[in-house]
């Protein structure tokens, strides 16, 4: 275990997560139409944590090995992603555009989940349960924006 590479890649995980926590969906997302299956509030900063974990943990490990560069640009494009989608659904309230994002940050989840099961099939299924999340995100966004048009 490279803790110094681990830790590094955790601290980028900690800046798409300060986003979430600086971008919270308040009183205006409280109001908003949801559906039944929508998580509780508690349950996204625990699911966040472990995910964040995870996901270091496994772009450490493909770190260590020769020839990882394009699976690792993968995973820096859906930090990327990652970091933006909070801000855009709660800060700006564009849901259209926040489904963007989450399209895009499935994509690029996919991708490195992929590459990174090629290189590294530990590393890759640790990403799986990361998809898995993004994917209800996905149902989400674009059951309360429909639910929810004229916050489009």
């Amino acid at each position: 275990m490279d803790w110094m590479l681990f830790l590094t890649f955790l601290a980028a995980c900690g800046a798409a997560g300060a986003t979430g926590a600086m971008f919270e969906p308040g009183t205006w997302y409280d109001k908003l139409d949801k559906p039944v299956w929508t998580p509780p509030g508690f349950v996204f900063p625990l699911v966040w944590v472990t995910l964040y974990i995870a996901m270091s943990y496994a772009a450490m490990r493909v770190a260590l090995i020769d020839g990882s560069q394009q699976a690792l640009a993968f995973w820096a494009v859906q930090i990327a992603f990652n970091t933006l989608w909070s801000p855009v659904l709660f800060g700006l309230r564009r849901m259209r555009a926040a489904m963007v994002i989450l399209s895009c940050l499935w994509t690029a989840v996919a991708l490195t989940m992929v590459s990174f099961y090629l290189t590294d099939p530990l590393a890759g299924a640790l990403i799986a349960p990361y998809l898995l999340w993004v994917t209800i995100a996905g149902a989400l966004n674009l059951s309360v924006w429909r639910r929810n048009p004229q916050f489009a």
